[in-house]
Formats: C-alpha cells, sequence, structure tokens
C-alpha cells in the first residue's frame, strides 16, 4: 500500500508520512494505524473481506471447488457471462456508437429512442442530485442538450451496464451488488479523471472502471451455487486468489462482449506498464478507499490522508459524487 501511495503520481516513498496514533483521533495527515501499516494493507484483501464478513456466520465450506470453478469459467467466458443479466438489444450497437469519437450527439440519442427502457433511464439519471438540472427533463432530446456528447456517452455506458452487476435475483450476489456497483461507479469516475495524465482515453478508462467488477459477480454467483448459507470462505489466501480469478473473468467477459480490446487488456494486467493498466489500478484502489473509508477505521482514515495532492484532488471528487448521489 505504502508503495501504491509513493509510486501515485510521482510520489517517493520516503515521502509519505508517518506519525503517531494520537494523529487520528486529530485528524493529522500521517496518522499510524492502530493494528497495521501502511505497508502491510492489501486494498483488494480488505475490500474482498468488507464484502464477504457480514455472510460468513458458520464454519467455512472448501475453498477448493469454488476457485476450480471459477478457472474454468475463465476458460468459458459465454457460461461465466451467462451467470450476469443479459444486455439489451439496443446496447451492443450504442457500444460500437460509443467508441467511435465522430458519432453525434443526434445519432446517439436515436439508438437510445429504439428503447423505451433505456430512454427512462436516462431521463431518470439526468434528473438525480448528480446532474442538479435547473429544472425537470422530460424528454430525451433535453436530456442530451444538458449532457453533451462525452457526457451522455458515460451516461448511456452507466445506464447501460448497471443491470449487469446491480440486478442480481439470488439472495447473496443481491446484497453484495449494490455495494460493488457503487465501487464501479466510483473507479469509473476516478478513472476518467485521472486518463488524461496518464495518457489513456478517457472513455475507455470509464469503461473499464464500469466492467471491471464484473467478474467478482460471477465469483459470488459460485459461491451460492457451491458453498452452503453462511459457509462462504473468507481465509486470505482463498479471497486473494477468488479476486484474481474473478479479475480474470472480468477481462475474458469484456472480450467476449467485443468491447475495446485496450479494456479487457487493462483489467487482465491491473497495474502493470502501460497507461490503462496503470489508470484503472489507481482508480481501482482510490474506489475501495472511498468504499472502505467510510467506516472510519484508523488504517484506511490513515491511508486517505497519506495520499499525494493530485490523488487526494480525486478522491475528494469521490466524495463530492458519493454526497450528490446520497442528497
Amino acid at each position: 500500500m505504502k508503495r501504491w501511495l509513493a509510486r501515485l503520481f510521482g510520489t517517493r516513498e520516503a515521502d509519505v508520512p508517518v506519525a503517531a496514533p494520537s494523529d487520528v483521533a486529530q485528524g493529522r495527515p500521517g496518522a499510524a494505524a492502530d493494528d497495521a501499516t501502511l505497508a502491510e494493507l492489501d486494498l483488494d484483501l480488505a475490500f474482498f473481506h468488507w464484502l464477504a464478513g457480514p455472510h460468513v456466520t458458520g464454519r467455512p465450506a472448501p475453498e477448493g471447488p469454488v476457485l476450480d470453478e471459477l478457472a474454468r469459467l475463465a476458460r468459458d467466458p459465454h457460461s461465466a457471462a451467462e451467470l450476469v443479466p443479459r444486455v439489451p438489444a439496443v446496447i451492443p450497437q450504442l457500444l460500437r456508437s460509443l467508441r467511435e469519437e465522430d458519432t453525434g450527439t443526434g445519432a446517439l440519442a436515436r439508438q437510445v429512442a429504439q428503447d423505451p427502457v433505456l430512454v427512462a433511464e436516462v431521463i431518470r439519471e439526468v434528473n438525480s442530485p448528480y446532474y442538479q438540472p435547473a429544472s425537470p427533463i422530460r424528454n430525451l432530446e433535453g436530456a442530451v442538450l444538458l449532457l453533451g456528447q462525452n457526457g451522455l456517452r458515460m451516461l448511456l455506458a452507466r445506464v447501460a451496464f448497471r443491470p449487469i452487476i446491480s440486478q442480481q435475483a439470488s439472495p447473496l450476489a443481491r446484497l453484495i451488488a449494490p455495494p460493488l456497483w457503487r465501487q464501479s461507479e466510483l473507479c469509473a469516475q476516478a478513472a476518467s479523471l485521472l486518463a488524461p495524465r496518464n495518457k489513456a482515453d478517457p472513455f475507455e478508462a470509464y469503461l473499464a472502471g464500469l466492467l471491471h467488477n464484473v467478474g467478482l459477480v460471477v465469483a459470488f454467483r459460485v459461491v451460492e451455487q457451491l458453498v452452503p448459507p453462511g459457509a462462504l470462505p473468507d481465509g486470505d489466501a482463498f479471497g486473494t486468489r477468488l479476486v484474481a480469478a474473478a479479475r480474470l473473468i472480468s477481462a475474458r467477459i469484456s472480450d467476449a462482449w467485443e468491447l475495446p480490446p485496450a479494456i479487457g487488456h487493462a483489467i487482465a494486467h491491473l497495474g502493470d506498464s502501460g497507461a490503462l493498466p496503470t489508470v484503472l489500478h489507481d482508480a481501482d484502489r482510490l474506489a475501495k478507499l472511498r468504499m472502505l473509508a467510510t467506516g472510519g477505521q484508523p488504517l484506511f482514515v490513515r491511508a486517505v490522508l497519506a495520499l499525494p495532492p493530485e490523488a487526494r484532488q480525486v478522491y475528494d471528487k469521490l466524495l463530492e459524487q458519493s454526497d450528490r448521489q446520497d442528497a
């Protein structure tokens, strides 16, 4: 974790502050953690435990069957995609248009108009606290005028992919889906903000942020199929392997859905060299930190306080987005 904070925006590791435990209570930067240090913090694992913890009520089931099935689904992404809701028929056409920079707003609006449900979702979204229109928007034309081309592209992507993660019928997936979608939205927002500095395409970064958790939805569906209620394995080794398998499944599903190849590559190679893998890695961690720090645990509070200034600016924008959505 400390190395990530140091690398983010070129900050030296020696410059990541370390201070006394009393600093946490007083909100001073560099506050020390109660039980661990920043260098030991694994945000992927912490986020997995945060998701899984409420659903571990008894003796954990064996881990092998779950991990074996996830490995099989990574080899068969079409079967994995069957464990999440299907995208509306108009979405593949929209995605092709969304990838094309020269597609006009009018053409996008006409494609949206083919699906009344999608139109209703767009109208509902532009009237939400996130967009704060001066007066209520009643039609698609008004929505397009408010959003502009880039805003419409990102809104359509979010509306299109929300059901894939957030609308789950099975009990465990239904409980886990809302925070997982929230993290996906935050990651997408952070990725689009980080992309220009890293010379990555902002819209591809946004799509990668929205899609990178699809494999985790699949993973928890598999858990629900193979593990008795309350027996979800939650050991560190299992969590690490599940997260890695879920990431590979996300990448394979992205390719199966014919999204830009760079998106699947970035998800599969999170944190490797290259503009989009770097952007997605940093955005994912900022979004997870935003989710985990909400509870006020000293370790995560300290990690927020230790963010370099430019990373903190992105984090604060995520706070603003959350506040508007909660309003």
